[in-house]
């Protein structure tokens, strides 16, 4: 646990020390816990300083994601990962039943080799190719267009 708390540290330059002591209160919990992942749960398994309405405003900030886990694949990069670097992306589409989940629309799958209920998300990650290793940079909801709306 104390590893991940030091890895932590490479986030620094970006957030405040309050907001890195409320990530790392969460990181803590969440991989504490067992079951669902939910804010309630959360605010559970946090020792001092984590209670639900610290997690809830936690999440209610805008982060900058791609921004944090670039520092963290900055920090795990080293001079002898030269070699080939590829940055891929990949649309990803999760079956979801149901009405009242926001994004919910029907997305093609290659898998069904059809258009299924459910929610799309496009995937871009940097590549090591000699390793084999995956750096996801960014993890974003698409959202089907409205008919009316032509943007």
């Amino acid at each position: 646990m104390f590893e991940i708390i030091a890895i932590l540290e490479a986030l620094s330059p970006s957030l405040s020390t309050k907001k890195l002591k409320h990530l790392s209160l969460i990181i803590e919990s969440m991989l504490s816990m067992t079951g669902r992942v939910t804010m309630l749960g959360i605010s559970r398994w946090t020792e001092k300083g984590g209670s639900y309405r610290t997690v809830q405003r936690f999440f209610e900030e805008k982060q900058q994601w791609a921004e944090l886990r670039w520092l963290l694949i900055k920090s795990h990069i080293s001079e002898k990962c030269l070699g080939t670097w590829v940055l891929i992306g990949d649309e990803v589409v999760v079956t979801k039943s149901g009405k009242k989940t926001y994004g919910l629309g029907r997305f093609f799958s290659s898998i069904q080799n059809q258009a299924v209920p459910g929610l799309c998300f496009i995937n871009i990650s940097l590549l090591h190719v000699e390793s084999r290793k995956s750096y996801p940079l960014l993890a974003e909801q698409l959202l089907k267009k409205s008919p009316g709306n032509c943007a």
